[in-house]
């Protein structure tokens, strides 16, 4: 059966991480995306993480199974290349994906004259356009000072988190966006231009989650450490020296941990001592610390062995603190036993386990981890299939340097 994006084509011009994932996501599905970079790779081609020869698995993890194209995009033969690449026919392509400015051979209204079909999704800082990175909007956003000890509340520290949340959701976002545009387009005949600013994605999920409006009411949210907020869970360590997460966020959760460790007693004598009802997830908040000096002292009298075997019997929400080391040697979620995981031999990397796509549509086989193309190892294949140029053609401007 075929993929569910088969026969869709796109064009992506991009770097670092929403928009190629996007476009990932979307190769991932079957569609033809096609990489456009300039020659000797864009601006994150040699973005770490990277292999002791220097390839990058940055840029590798995040272009997997798409089409690579390298043009010389100082020459304006490339230029009109890429323009054309673009726009070229085809009822289910005319869709480009770029996190660049919709400037010269990238601009919205130019390509429109060629093809007044175009789908284009350009994914920005900020709604006017402006420079930003997940970084710079995760503190504009004010993450970094509810993350952290909450000790660190009395010196103001700000603290900074590793993973780029805001990019992951707008490449997700990317993706959702050109499929609905597709749709439009399928129904109406229209194409049109899609801007996703990163910052209005970041501003719309803490909208969605509630802070905008707490802080609005006056309710500032305080630091909290690793205990998580208006509910019970945080880290223990068992006897052993192992980390483990326990969470209570439902009622039937609680009751697993408090039945697991023999609590039930304690904690009801704990509610009564406190007026709490302990039932409630606000309230296990409120007496966060309470309930965690009795999850603490029994953790500290089991090992690890015995807190798993206890905790998973009555099916409590709990997982263990692992390394990514730990992961990939350890983890048989994280090995091909799991379906979207397997081995791949990336050029440059070798061979190294690869996630396909978390989808898993029960109407068709799911695609496997495709490797990544090596830089404008498409290239002439894609212009001899969309523009019909021929070999001669192709070796005269791979002589002259445009490709």
């Amino acid at each position: 059966m075929k993929p569910i994006l088969c026969g869709m084509r796109v064009v992506e011009a991009a770097a670092f991480v929403a928009a190629p994932l996007g476009g990932m996501t979307l190769a991932q599905m079957g569609a033809d995306v096609i990489r456009i970079d300039t020659l000797g790779g864009g601006l994150d081609y040699k973005r770490w993480p990277v292999t002791r020869d220097d390839v990058s698995l940055f840029w590798c993890g995040l272009n997997k199974s798409k089409r690579s194209v390298a043009l010389d995009l100082s020459k304006p033969e490339a230029r009109e290349i890429a323009m054309a690449l673009i726009t070229a026919p085809g009822e289910d392509a005319g869709i480009l994906l770029t996190n660049f400015p919709p400037r010269g051979w990238l601009d919205h209204d130019k390509l429109k004259e060629r093809r007044a079909d175009l789908i284009q999704l350009t994914v920005q800082g900020d709604r006017h356009g402006g420079s930003a990175v997940d970084y710079t909007i995760n503190s504009r956003v004010g993450i970094p000072y509810i993350t952290g000890d909450e000790r660190g509340a009395a010196t103001n520290e700000a603290v900074n988190h590793v993973l780029p949340a805001w990019d992951l959701v707008t490449g997700q976002m990317a993706a959702v966006g050109l499929l609905a545009a597709e749709r439009h387009r399928l129904k109406t005949g229209q194409g049109q231009h899609v801007k996703l600013p990163l910052e209005d994605v970041a501003l719309a999920a803490v909208s969605h989650l509630g802070l905008i409006a707490e802080a609005q009411l006056g309710q500032q949210r305080e630091r909290h450490g690793n205990e998580l907020f208006g509910a019970f869970g945080r880290d223990f360590k068992t006897a052993d020296g192992e980390r483990v997460i326990v969470v209570g966020l439902t009622l039937k959760q609680w009751q697993a941990i408090s039945e697991a460790m023999g609590l039930n007693e304690a904690v009801k004598a704990l509610g009564d001592r406190l007026g709490l009802d302990l039932d409630l997830e606000g309230h296990r908040f409120q007496a966060r610390k309470e309930l965690g000096a009795l999850v603490e002292a029994w953790m500290s009298r089991h090992s690890f062995a015995q807190a798993a075997e206890a905790l998973t019997k009555q099916g409590a929400c709990w997982g263990k603190y692992q390394t990514l080391t730990q992961l990939v040697t350890q983890d048989e979620a994280c090995s091909p036993a799991n379906p979207m995981f397997r081995t791949i031999d990336q050029p440059g990397v070798g061979p190294h386990l690869a996630a396909g796509l978390p989808l898993n549509f029960s109407g068709m086989d799911r695609i496997p981890a495709g490797t990544a193309p090596t830089l404008g190892q498409h290239t002439g294949e894609v212009l001899f299939e969309l523009l019909g140029v021929s070999q001669a053609q192709f070796g005269d401007l791979r002589d002259r340097g445009v490709v």
